[in-house]
């Protein structure tokens, strides 16, 4: 249950001569979704929402953080708590290799430790995150299926409420007292009775909420909630669309998404 990273790694962009950027931003890269939310800016205790898919979005973001901030990134290390056993390497790997990085170097910068149970989670959240975050001198924190071990009903119902509670409540603090970014999937459990108030809970306490929804016709990223962005919804580029369509501007986003399978 300690953190670990997957290789050590060597220094990244020794040699980038770029001018820095007041306040970075973790940008998606994504066409027709950049428009209506341009990135996670630090200080945020942001939620993904809805589709499955946002397991690979963390992917994405866990190696775009990587990335320096003039190319929409951190310039940062990754802690990685795997609520669901969602983290997958070989994702990261072709992922890092499309945004033109060393895949084990990506994968040396991402530290990573598993909880199995909902008191394993609150462990590593309220008694280890904050030390680590320090130790690693990360800028992107990602937590995985942040609610599905409280949905289970070995824990009881009342106990589950008042520890998620302060779970949100924490991260929500813990990303402004740091100036990082937290950000938590919550997938879909529409069938679990307790799913409504957890998640009501979560996005009381998150400065961003983004769903992602996936029908036979659409794809589809809708920002529920922003302090300061306009809400609206943004349509992905069709599959059926190929690379040459996005040549020129957008056709290393369209690449991205369509190898590794983001939706």
């Amino acid at each position: 249950m300690c953190f670990q990273g997957l290789k050590e790694a060597k220094p990244m962009y020794q040699n980038l001569m770029m001018k820095p950027e007041a306040q970075p931003r973790l940008s998606l890269n994504m066409p027709g979704v950049d428009d209506l939310f341009p990135g996670f800016t630090p200080g945020e205790f942001a939620v993904l929402q809805g589709s499955p898919s946002i397991i690979s979005l963390t992917s994405l973001l866990c190696v775009r953080a990587q990335l320096p901030t003039q190319l929409g990134g951190l310039s940062s290390s990754v802690v990685f708590i795997d609520g669901g056993n969602s983290f997958r390497l070989y994702k990261i790997a072709r992922l890092a290799q499309l945004n033109q990085l060393d895949p084990e170097e990506v994968l040396g910068r991402i530290f990573v430790s598993r909880a199995f149970t909902a008191y394993q989670l609150t462990s590593l959240i309220m008694e280890k995150l904050e030390q680590t975050i320090s130790r690693y001198n990360a800028k992107l924190v990602v937590i995985s299926d942040i609610a599905g071990f409280f949905l289970d009903n070995d824990v009881p119902q009342e106990e589950a409420q008042r520890i998620y509670s302060q779970i949100v409540s924490y991260l929500s603090n813990l990303a402004r007292k740091l100036g990082i970014i937290i950000i938590a999937t919550y997938l879909p459990y529409t069938d679990n009775k307790r799913n409504e108030s957890l998640q009501e809970m979560t996005s009381q306490r998150a400065s961003t909420v983004l769903s992602l929804s996936k029908t036979a016709y659409t794809r589809e990223v809708t920002l529920e909630k922003h302090p300061s962005f306009v809400l609206g919804t943004a349509e992905l580029p069709s599959e059926n669309l190929t690379l040459t369509d996005f040549m020129g501007t957008d056709s290393g986003q369209m690449q991205t998404m369509q190898l590794a399978g983001i939706f």
